[in-house]
C-alpha cells in the first residue's frame, strides 16, 4: 500500500509542476496527450531514483532497528545470572510456546512497562523496565512476558517495524512535495491560475498522509487485543494479565522514550496522552486500545 501511494504523490508533483511550471506555460498550445507524456515521461525516469532512495532507507532501518531501538530506549541486555527469575519466566512460556528464546533486554527505569521488536529469529526481543520487573509478582510478570511473545509468534513485532519504516518514507515523500508546493515552481504557479492546483495537491498529500497513519494506528490497536488474548491462552490465567495491566497504568511513563512511533510498541503506550476518551475521532489517533477496554475483557474470560 504504502509504495504504491508514494509512487502517486510523485506522480502528482510531476502532474502540478508540468501544468504550473514556466515550462509547462509555454507549452500552452501543446495537445493534452502531449502534456500527459512529459508527465509520464518525468516520472519514469525517476522511479529508479524513488527506488533506490526506498531501498536505502529500508535496507537502513532492517539491519539497523534493533540498535536504534536500544539507544532510543536506553536499555542494555539482561544477564541470566543478573535475574534467573525473569530468564525461568521468558524459558517456561517459550517451550509452551514452542518458539525459539528471544533475547532479553532491560530498561533502567522504574516505571512499569515492555515492549517486543525485531524482524527475525536473531534480532527477536523482550524489553523489561526494571520497574516491572520488581513490581509485579510472577504471575503477572509471566502474563506481560507471554503477551510480547505472543507478538512476535503473531510477526506483531515485523509487521510494525515496516509499517514505520513506509509510514517514515510517505511523509518525507509528502513534506518534498510540501516544500515544492511553497518555494518551487509550483508556488510559482499561482500567479497563472494554478492556485486551484495547490489547494488539490496539499488536500490529496494530506490525505493521503492521514489514511496511511489511521491505517497504522488501527493495526497497532488490534494486535494489542490479539496480545492480550494470546498471553490469556498461554497463561491460562487472564485475571493476571488484567491485575498487571492495571499496574502499569498507573505508571507506564518511560523517561528515555521520546518519540511516538517506538513509544507504540509498548505495552501501554508511555507517551499516550488520551486515556480515559470516549471521544470516537480522538481514539482514531490512539496507538493502543483504552486499557480499561482491555482489562474488561481479560475480565470476562
Amino acid at each position: 500500500m504504502f509504495p504504491v501511494v508514494i509512487l502517486g504523490l510523485v506522480w502528482l508533483f510531476f502532474f502540478l509542476t508540468t501544468f504550473n511550471s514556466p515550462e509547462g506555460l509555454q507549452s500552452g498550445q501543446l495537445l493534452q496527450y502531449d502534456r500527459m507524456q512529459l508527465i509520464s515521461y518525468r516520472f519514469l525516469h525517476t522511479i529508479p531514483w524513488i527506488s533506490l532512495g526506498v531501498i536505502i532507507w529500508f535496507s537502513i532501518a532492517w539491519f539497523s532497528h534493533s540498535r536504534m531501538i536500544n539507544s532510543a530506549t536506553s536499555s542494555r541486555p539482561l544477564e541470566r545470572k543478573e535475574n534467573k527469575r525473569v530468564y525461568n519466566l521468558v524459558e517456561n512460556l517459550c517451550i509452551s510456546a514452542g518458539m525459539q528464546m528471544p533475547k532479553i533486554q532491560l530498561i533502567e527505569d522504574d516505571s512499569l512497562n515492555a515492549f517486543a521488536s525485531g524482524l527475525n529469529e536473531k534480532t527477536f526481543t523482550v524489553s523489561l523496565s526494571r520497574g516491572i520487573i520488581n513490581k509485579l509478582d510472577d504471575k503477572e510478570l509471566e502474563a506481560v512476558i507471554a503477551h510480547e511473545l505472543t507478538h512476535i509468534r503473531n510477526r506483531d513485532v515485523r509487521l510494525l517495524i515496516i509499517s514505520i519504516v513506509f509510514v517514515g518514507i510517505f511523509a518525507f515523500i509528502a513534506e518534498a512535495l510540501f516544500r515544492s508546493i511553497r518555494f518551487g515552481s509550483i508556488s510559482r504557479g499561482k500567479k497563472d491560475g494554478g492556485g486551484i492546483a495547490v489547494v488539490v495537491a496539499l488536500v490529496l498529500a494530506a490525505v493521503g498522509y492521514l489514511i496511511a497513519t489511521l491505517f497504522r494506528f488501527a493495526l497497532s490497536r488490534k494486535r494489542e487485543y490479539l496480545a492480550d488474548a494470546g498471553s490469556a491462552e498461554l497463561t491460562r490465567n487472564p485475571l493476571a494479565l488484567a491485575s498487571a495491566l492495571r499496574k502499569i497504568s498507573n505508571d507506564p511513563a518511560i523517561e528515555a522514550v521520546k518519540r511516538n512511533d517506538v513509544a507504540q510498541m509498548f505495552i501501554e503506550n508511555p507517551k499516550a496522552e488520551l486515556k480515559n476518551s470516549s471521544v470516537s475521532f480522538t481514539t482514531l489517533f490512539a496507538t493502543h486500545p483504552p486499557i480499561e477496554k482491555r482489562i474488561e475483557i481479560l475480565e470476562q474470560f
